[in-house]
Formats: C-alpha cells, structure tokens, sequence
C-alpha cells in the first residue's frame, strides 16, 4: 500500500483555538508540511483545487511547483484538478511545464469539482458540468499523447493542427479520476483504463463502495484486466496515540470545532458525535492497531492500493500533528506496505509504453 498526504488548503481560523494565520503564512505550513511528508516517507504529496471560500487552493500547480523545489522524491499529485471548469489547453501547459520541473513526479487526480461560487465563477451550470469535464480531460488526453491536435470541441475554440508546447516529460502522465457521489466520473475512468480514487470523507462506507463496484463492473464491461483495476481511497480524519483513549481525547475538542465550522457554513453534519465519528466515518482515530485494522475493515469493501492522509493539523497542535504523522511511518504505514499490496504498476514516472 502507498499513502499520500493531502491538502485542500483551507484558510479558516484554527476550529480550536479561533486563531486566524494569514495567507501567507498558510501557504509557508502547506510547503513545511509537504517537506515533512517527505522526511518521514510518505509517497506522495497532494494540493486539492478550490475557487471559492474557505479554500486558497485555486493554483495547485503554483503551488506544487514550490514543493517540487523544496523536494527530491516524493510524488506530487492535484486533488482535484477541476477540469469541469479549465480551459484543457491551458491546464495542459501548467501541468506539462510541472512535470518538468518536478522530474516527472507529477500525477494528476482530475474532477468536476463542486460548489455553486466556483461554478458561478466560471459561468458552468449543473446541467454542463459533466459534459464539460469529459471534453476536457478527453481534449487533455489527447494533448499529452499527441505532438499536434485538430479538435472541434463543445466548450472552448477549436483546434487545427495545433502544437501545444512544453511536450511533456512523462509520455503519458497517470490520471486519477476523483469521484465522491456520481456514476460519470467513475464510468469515465474505466472507459480510459484509468485508476480511481474514491474521496470517501464525507459519508459511511456504503455510497463508496457502492461506486468503487460499480467501477470495477465498467473496468470489465470495457475490455480491461480486472486485475489491474487501481483504486485509492481518502480518510475522514486521522489521530493516532498509543492507545486509544489518548487518541480519542485528544481528537475530541478538534471535532466540537469541526462540528461548529460545518454549521456556520450551512452543512447538515453526517456525523453528530465523535464516537459516531470514530465508528462509521473514514476517520483514523485511535492506537495503531486499531488503525491497522480500520483500513483492513475499508480495504475488504474497496481493494485499495491507495490511502491518503490529512497534510494539515486542522485543529490539532502541531506538535501533535507532527507525532501523529510520525507514528504512522513507524507503526502503521510498515505494517499495511506488508499486508496490503502496493497498486499494480512501479510508483514513479510513467513508462512510455503505458498508454
């Protein structure tokens, strides 16, 4: 099994304490925590994609490409490049100058995205958004793979034996198809033979693995080896301790602010208690073995090569987010790299015979 962090770079006060950091400063802890992830050897590094509050993520490749110069190995990913509303040859040269410049440690996780600010932002309505997405990532597709393109896209203008430079360093680049609810995004990434990575955050294991199926179906209804199909899979929350009366305890004034932020953003929780928290959600809260066996519980339902922490403190002390993190590497994350296996494919650049 291989574990990323990630970050959707919330700008919020401190769900605890109250205390606001300012935007720069924001950005200087996503860039320490990335360099962090690396120095206690996570496998990747991602930076979601947000245009509306209370998130400063709108550029993740601006942001990616600082981490790539603070770092050597470990793997950049977006969550989510938000296709849905991106001009795709615009997001191709971001990205292909990105590849470059990390090595060909980038990988992309693409989406719609959601939120009625960022699609009012980008003049895109529900009723386009799918359809917007698709013609992206297949125009996107088709400009990484080809050194000249003639398109007659929906969208935006078209294209007639069009060079689009830089060429890319990795020939092709690996896309993850993110889906939380829908059947299109999923459908999309077995039509491509491409892995999927289910955000599993919000609600019980059923809706995922519902849709996780539904994937590996398709994936087969579409000539693919069902033995290669990939998935990777989010977490709720993540606290460990010793034992888990100490992870608990600890996590508990971190969820009451959580709780509080939710409501003021006009979100009915799915969860209203902790314990319920703890019990039903993805969230990782409790002593290592206990965590080793909450992801054995989700891989039995998902076959996830794939798992993703929270990059940030969101509420816990940095200093208890830090030992956290490290007692993942030490405890955990040896045990589930033993026991679950890794995705069917080298982690790292792409080879150019995959296509």
């Amino acid at each position: 099994m291989r574990f990323l962090a990630i970050t959707l770079i919330v700008h919020a006060p401190d769900p605890v304490t109250g205390v606001p950091k300012t935007t720069t400063d924001r950005f200087r802890e996503v860039l320490d925590n990335a360099v962090f992830a690396e120095q206690l050897g996570f496998d990747g590094f991602g930076v979601g994609e947000r245009h509306e509050r209370p998130f400063i993520s709108s550029s993740p490749p601006v942001v990616l490409s600082h981490v790539a110069a603070l770092t050597s190995t470990i793997r950049l990913f977006t969550a989510v490049t938000t296709l849905s509303l991106l001009d795709p040859v615009r997001a191709y040269e971001d990205y292909a100058t990105l590849d470059h410049l990390s090595g060909g440690r980038l990988e992309l996780i693409i989406g719609k995205g959601n939120g009625t600010a960022q699609r009012d932002l980008f003049d895109v309505t529900p009723d386009d958004q799918w359809d917007r997405n698709a013609e992206s990532y297949e125009l996107f597709r088709r400009i990484w793979r080809q050194d000249r393109i003639t398109a007659s896209p929906r969208f935006r203008p078209a294209l007639t034996d069009a060079e689009v430079w830089p060429r890319p360093l990795q020939r092709p680049i690996r896309v993850w198809h993110g889906s939380a609810t829908s059947r299109e995004s999923v459908d999309l990434a077995a039509r491509h033979g491409d892995p999927l990575f289910s955000a599993n955050v919000t609600n019980p294991i059923e809706p995922y693995a519902e849709l996780i199926g539904h994937y590996r179906r398709r994936w087969a209804d579409y000539g693919h080896d069902p033995a290669a199909a990939t998935v990777g899979a989010g977490t709720a929350g993540y606290y460990a301790a010793r034992n888990s009366q100490d992870a608990v305890a600890a996590y508990r004034p971190v969820f009451a602010g959580q709780l509080a932020f939710q409501k003021r953003l006009g979100l009915q929780p799915v969860f209203t208690t902790l314990e319920d928290f703890v019990e039903r959600s993805s969230a990782l809260i409790g002593s290592p073995q206990q965590i080793v066996e909450k992801v054995h519980r989700y891989h039995e339902r998902f076959g996830h090569s794939v798992l993703h922490l929270p990059a940030d403190a969101g509420g816990l002390t940095d200093a208890q987010h830090r030992a956290s993190l490290e007692l993942f590497q030490s405890d955990i994350a040896p045990v589930l790299r033993r026991e679950i296996p890794d995705p069917p494919w080298g982690w790292g650049p792409v080879p150019e015979s995959v296509a």
